[in-house]
């Protein structure tokens, strides 16, 4: 047996390849084992979930959301789970602790709802190291506290040798939704103008920089911070309390990922002012240099609003007076056009279909 190049059977050694061990830079749609890409937040993500997940458990979570909404008495509770496998544990401005904390409270934001408490579950590996378990410990104990939430319970578990890559961290946050707030994904309508809370990209960077030991002349640090604070002055600074219609933070996937999911849930379109997203001049060069698109890049302390037009210059204003949205901008707006997609226009005049990535750009970096 040969293979195009002419090489014999003998030239591989003493086994044939297996074509099954082969790893494709891009995943396979059509695959009978989990990919890379399965936990990138794109294309491959969203199918996992509409048909593994969700017609195994059923409908009872409702739309598709960072957190469920449930009815109690005469008012609703969010609540939301999430994972953290992020690699390195630790990486410029945090570390998995830290990263786990806010990115739950985060997932509760967005849905408009302030924490009450968190829950923390540990998969450890054997052999690691007390004073780092220690340390992602006390990071996240003082995240919660920063952010005026308790982590009132959890879990352990020990894995053998080889089993976790050191540490795997599980979250779950319980919140309160204010009265008359309706937000999520498919309440987006057109008009609404589209505000993101900052610059874009440093998270994903920050990660890859530590990763792949990579210089890029100056730090990147990550933007891990809780937004619930910055949610409650938006929603407090227009008058009808439902002017703010979908929130989402650009985690996996990005400032793209977000608004194609929003525009797909409430089948609305959106065009984004390239021009108008702030990307850092470290962020832009490291993307260049990596072959990444920023706009894809995860972020860890940033939110993407859909506000009504009617009240988007108080929201505006309202996210500006707090630090974590100090460089908050409109970006763009929701049209009736092509429902489910987003269109950038770019700083040459002219637009482009902006499309998620099939798999993942940057593995594990939540």
């Amino acid at each position: 047996m040969s293979d195009p190049a002419g090489r014999s059977e003998a030239t591989w050694g003493s086994a044939v390849p297996d074509p099954t061990d082969w790893v494709c830079p891009l995943p396979l749609r059509e695959t009978k084992r989990i990919v890379l890409g399965h936990g990138g937040g794109g294309i491959l993500s969203e199918e996992l979930i509409e048909n593994l997940f969700l017609p195994a458990f059923g409908p009872s979570g409702g739309p598709a959301r960072d957190s469920a909404l449930l009815a109690v008495g005469a008012g609703q509770i969010a609540l939301t789970t999430d994972s953290y496998v992020v690699n390195p544990l630790f990486f410029p401005g945090g570390n998995i602790g830290d990263l786990a904390v806010n990115g739950t409270i985060n997932d509760l934001a967005c849905s408009g709802a302030q924490p009450l408490a968190l829950t923390a579950g540990f998969i450890l590996e054997e052999g690691l190291e007390l004073e780092v378990l220690g340390t992602v410990a006390q990071t996240m104990g003082k995240a919660a506290a920063d952010a005026g939430v308790g982590i009132v319970t959890g879990d352990t578990k020990v894995v053998g040798k080889g089993g976790a890559d050191g540490l795997f961290v599980n979250t779950a946050g319980v919140g309160v939704v204010p009265a008359g707030v309706r937000i999520g994904p498919e309440q987006a309508r057109s008009g609404d103008h589209v505000i993101v809370s900052g610059a874009v990209g440093e998270h994903g960077v920050a990660i890859m920089s530590v990763r792949e030991g990579i210089d890029f002349g100056t730090t990147v640090t990550t933007d891990s911070a809780p937004l619930h604070r910055l949610v409650a002055a938006m929603l407090a600074a227009a008058p009808d309390p439902n002017a703010v219609h979908a929130l989402r933070d650009p985690t996996r996937g990005g400032l793209v990922a977000a608004t194609v999911e929003i525009a797909r849930a409430a089948g609305i379109g959106v065009e984004l002012d390239e021009h108008a997203i702030p990307i850092p001049d470290a962020v832009a060069s490291a993307c260049g240099f990596l072959g990444l698109d920023p706009l894809q890049v995860a972020n860890e302390g940033k939110m993407v609003a859909f506000v009504d037009p009617a009240h988007s210059e108080a929201v505006l204003a309202a996210m500006r007076s707090r630090p974590e949205g100090a460089g908050a901008v409109i970006i763009g707006r929701a049209v009736a056009e092509h429902p489910g997609m987003v269109v950038g226009r770019t700083p040459f005049g002219t637009t482009r279909v902006i499309e998620r990535e099939l798999g993942e750009q940057l593995p594990r970096i939540c």
